[in-house]
């Protein structure tokens, strides 16, 4: 309820900075159009943005849950096999320095103008937090419970999963709640980039088709819906992280 709070005093505080700067500047609304106008082409478009809002929802999960199942399952293989992680972990750190604006149209390409590209773009970048958190909270297991895991699990593979089944996994859940949290936070990010490749619906379309047609007050109003959009999905993901690790008290 807090961040909902802060995050909806943070809206006023932008919204009251823009119509300071509209009365200041004057400038026409096909430039900088002012919260009214962009109210009014809200309310004039409102199932439009809906429904375009709805499909980048849309996106986002799928993506978001596509990513993370993605990570945990790299993070999990990393923690059981030396080897793997060795070779896996440069690699997802090299394939940071990748822009994900070079890729988005090589995925639409591939994959079509879909729904399919943008769930993609969303996974991939997902993917690096979720798992590099998940992994470095494994490898951070406190040794004590290490060593008196593996004295009571025996040796061999199984107890090797025992002992990261019952003692690291637990032990980095706080670290993969960290993960989930960054990926929520650019889950938005992804899924409109994969819209700008090559869509034909989404909030980052209806951005771009506002754009073409020099319906500026539209654009901004679909800007303000993504950013609700994402604030609330961020605020979803935070509960539900929260959720993993019931026993760690957290402060304001």
């Amino acid at each position: 309820m807090k961040a909902a709070l802060s995050a909806i005093a943070v809206l006023l505080v932008l919204v009251a900075i823009w119509q300071a700067l509209d009365l200041a500047l004057g400038l026409p609304a096909y430039i900088l159009p002012s919260p009214a106008e962009t109210w009014r082409a809200g309310m004039a478009q409102g199932g439009f943005i809906l429904d375009n809002a709805l499909i980048t929802l849309g996106e986002m999960a799928l993506g978001f849950l596509a990513g993370s199942l993605l990570g945990i399952v790299a993070a999990l293989t990393m923690a059981a096999a030396t080897p793997v992680r060795l070779v896996l972990r440069p690699v997802l750190v090299a394939s940071q320095a990748i822009p994900v604006f070079a890729l988005a149209p090589l995925f639409v390409v591939w994959m079509g103008y879909g729904l399919a590209p943008k769930i993609a773009i969303t996974a991939l970048v997902i993917f690096f937090p979720v798992a590099i958190a998940f992994a470095d909270g494994l490898r951070r297991t406190p040794p004590a419970l290490l060593e008196a895991a593996h004295v009571m699990a025996g040796r061999g593979w199984r107890a090797r999963w025992r002992t990261l089944r019952h003692v690291a996994l637990p032990a980095a859940l706080p670290a993969l709640a960290t993960g989930l949290r960054l990926g929520a936070g650019v889950a938005a990010i992804a899924a409109v980039i994969g819209e700008w490749a090559g869509a034909s619906s989404g909030l980052g379309y209806l951005m771009l088709w506002a754009n073409a047609r020099s319906q500026v007050p539209l654009m901004f109003a679909a800007l303000i819906a993504l950013f609700v959009l994402a604030i609330a999905f961020s605020a979803l993901i935070d509960i539900l992280s929260r959720r993993l690790t019931p026993w760690i008290a957290e402060t304001d």
